[in-house]
C-alpha cells in the first residue's frame, strides 16, 4: 500500500462515522446515506492529492458529500413530481404513517431546501461553527447566518403545524 493510500485510509477511519451521520441527516435513510458516503469517499480518493492540499480536507469531503446529496435529492424530487402528476385527485396519505420523535425530525429536515438542510445539519447536528460551515458550503458566514435563520423559521412552522394537527 502506498503512502497516499495509507493516508486516505487513516482519513476514512477517522471520519467515516461523522460522514455517515451527516449523510443520514441530509437524506433520512441509512442505506442511501451509505451510498452517499461511499460515492463521496470514492470521489475523494480519485482526487486525494487535491483533497490533501485543501485548507481543510474534512470540509472538502463534506462538500463532496453535500453535492452528492443535492444531486440525488434533485433526481428524487423530479421523480416525485412526475409521480404526483400521474396521481389521481383525492388521494391522501394515511395518518397512521406518521411517526414521532426521530422520524419527525427527519421529516422536518427533508422539508427544507438542500442548502438550508445542509446548514442545519452542519451547524446543529455536526456542531460546526459558522466559519467551519461556511468553509464546507463554500459561502460567506453571512450566508450561513441567513440560511440558518430561514431554516429555523421553517422548522418552527413545521413543528407548530405538527402540534396543531395532533
Amino acid at each position: 500500500m502506498s503512502r497516499s493510500e495509507e493516508e486516505f485510509r487513516a482519513f476514512v477511519i477517522s471520519r467515516a462515522a461523522s460522514l455517515h451521520r451527516t449523510a443520514y441527516l441530509l437524506c433520512g435513510d441509512w442505506h442511501l446515506a451509505d451510498d452517499l458516503v461511499q460515492e463521496a469517499l470514492a470521489k475523494a480518493f480519485r482526487h486525494w492529492k487535491r483533497v490533501q492540499r485543501a485548507d481543510s480536507p474534512d470540509a472538502y469531503v463534506r462538500r463532496i458529500l453535500i453535492n452528492e446529496s443535492n444531486r440525488r435529492w434533485r433526481a428524487r424530487r423530479d421523480l416525485v413530481l412526475r409521480a404526483e402528476e400521474a396521481e389521481p385527485d383525492g388521494v391522501t396519505s394515511d395518518p397512521a404513517d406518521e411517526v414521532v420523535d426521530r422520524a419527525e425530525l427527519l421529516e422536518a429536515l427533508q422539508s427544507l431546501p438542500p442548502r438550508q438542510r445542509a446548514t442545519i445539519v452542519l451547524r446543529y447536528l455536526d456542531g460546526l461553527s459558522e466559519r467551519e460551515t461556511a468553509v464546507v458550503l463554500e459561502c460567506s458566514e453571512g450566508t450561513v447566518k441567513s440560511q440558518t435563520s430561514r431554516a429555523l423559521t421553517r422548522l418552527n412552522r413545521f413543528f407548530t403545524r405538527e402540534e396543531l394537527v395532533r
